[in-house]
This record gives C-alpha cells, sequence and structure tokens, in this order.
C-alpha cells in the first residue's frame, strides 16, 4: 500500500463520562492524506493534541454531539485560536439547548457549519459522510473514506437499524462500547461492548476499537463479551495510533 493512502487513528482521549486518573475524555485525530480530522474535543484532549500538531493545522473539528465530555476543551481551544488569530471549520449537529454550541458559534474562531444524518462533504483529501445515533441529546456518527480505505467512528449511541448499513464494508470501527452486559439496557445512552462487536460483525468491518470506556467498569470484562462476538477487536488506550 501507497503509504500515503494510509489512514491513522491517534487516540488523544477515550475516557466518558469522566476521565480516568491521567487521562482525558473522547477525542480523536485522524490523518488522511494532506487531511486532519479531529473527532471531538473533551477534557484533557487540547494538550494531547498540541504534542502532536499545532491545532491551528487541523482542516477541521467534527463533534459528535455537545456532551461535555466531547467539547470542554473547546473553551481553552477558543484562547489558542485567537492568539494564532485562525478560524477553524467545525461541523456540529444542532442542539439548542446546548450552551457550549452557543459559545462556540459567538466566539469568532469557528466557521460553524451544523450537519445532519444524510450529509456528505469533502475535507480535503477525505469525504466525510454524517448518519444517525440514539443519544438523550442530537447526536450524529461519521464515515470517514479516502484512496478506497473506510473509517467509522459511532459517537455516542445506542442501538438503530440503520448503523449496520451506515457503517457497511468499514476497514476499520470505532465504536462506543461503554457497559458491560450485566449493566446495559435499551433505555441506556450507550451501546455494550458486546453490542458494539454486534455492529462490528453486522456490518462486515475489518476491525473494531471499543472506546468511551468508564474508568468504573473493568475493561477486561468488555474485551472478553466483545470477543465472543468479534475477535478483531481491541480497547481504545490513551495514546494508542492505530493504522485504518
Amino acid at each position: 500500500m501507497n503509504p500515503s493512502s494510509v489512514i491513522k487513528l491517534h487516540v488523544l482521549g477515550c475516557s466518558g463520562p469522566y476521565p480516568e486518573s491521567g487521562g482525558a475524555t473522547s477525542g480523536y485525530l485522524l490523518e488522511a492524506g494532506d487531511s486532519l480530522l479531529q473527532f471531538d474535543f473533551g477534557c484533557g484532549v487540547l494538550g494531547a493534541l498540541t504534542a502532536r500538531t499545532a491545532p491551528e493545522s487541523l482542516t477541521a473539528l467534527l463533534i459528535s454531539h455537545w456532551h461535555f465530555d466531547h467539547t470542554s476543551d473547546l473553551l481553552p481551544l477558543i484562547y489558542r485560536l485567537q492568539a494564532a488569530q485562525t478560524v477553524l471549520p467545525l461541523y456540529a449537529p444542532a442542539d439548542d439547548a446546548s450552551v457550549l454550541r452557543g459559545i462556540a458559534e459567538d466566539s469568532g474562531v469557528f466557521d460553524l457549519h451544523t450537519v445532519s444524518p444524510g450529509d456528505r462533504f469533502d475535507l480535503g483529501d477525505a469525504t466525510v459522510t454524517v448518519g444517525e445515533a440514539r443519544h438523550p441529546v442530537p447526536g450524529v456518527c461519521f464515515r470517514v473514506e479516502r484512496d478506497g480505505r473506510c473509517f467509522g467512528y459511532t459517537g455516542d449511541t445506542n442501538t438503530l437499524p440503520s448503523l449496520p448499513s451506515f457503517f457497511r464494508g468499514c476497514d476499520f470501527l470505532l465504536a462506543d462500547g461503554l457497559f458491560p452486559r450485566a449493566a446495559w439496557s435499551p433505555e441506556k445512552p450507550h451501546l455494550s461492548a458486546e453490542l458494539a462487536a454486534e455492529l462490528a460483525r453486522d456490518a462486515g468491518v475489518r476491525r473494531l476499537v471499543i472506546t468511551h470506556l468508564n474508568p468504573s467498569f473493568p475493561p477486561q470484562t468488555l474485551l472478553e463479551e466483545a470477543r465472543r462476538v468479534f475477535p478483531a477487536v481491541q480497547l481504545a488506550s490513551r495514546g494508542a495510533v492505530f493504522e485504518v
């Protein structure tokens, strides 16, 4: 494979809804050719991103939903972008109840684009498609394609009939799998690790990484439950780099 066609995922933070000791909540940097796409921007993510690249060099920020564990570091990022005199494209769902979305919109440092399921657009070398998610606040999931490679990110979601077809054939799926089987119910705001594995299997993806890991739940239990369904699975860890 031509190295320039490789997509790389950098896990900057993977906890939810609060960080583990020394960790960070949701934040994922995707390299796709010349495109640098930052998915979600939770607590602790700005410092982790800055250790790898200047935030103002990003092609775009993409937010799955406006809960604080996915967006709180947008607040100090505003100061960074003001100092750099940079306006950064920001793609996110509408949410009239989100105070933070209003702050981002009024900050003057984000070019805010409202996205909805079914949207499709190019960001540099990558093509992004927006899908439906099921969460207590408006949310979306994302699919990114470049040179025949495909990356999928569920954001935060529980089960939805549309998810397997949306992620069909992805090479790599980054999926919310917060709950062990015993703690999950249909009313919960997240998938279980087992259900994330079922999604990967039903969508025919090649590889699954489970994220949004609650520090209260033992990771080995999540991994074991997922592997019974879909063996090609790993848990996300802060600082990990995956090739798509």
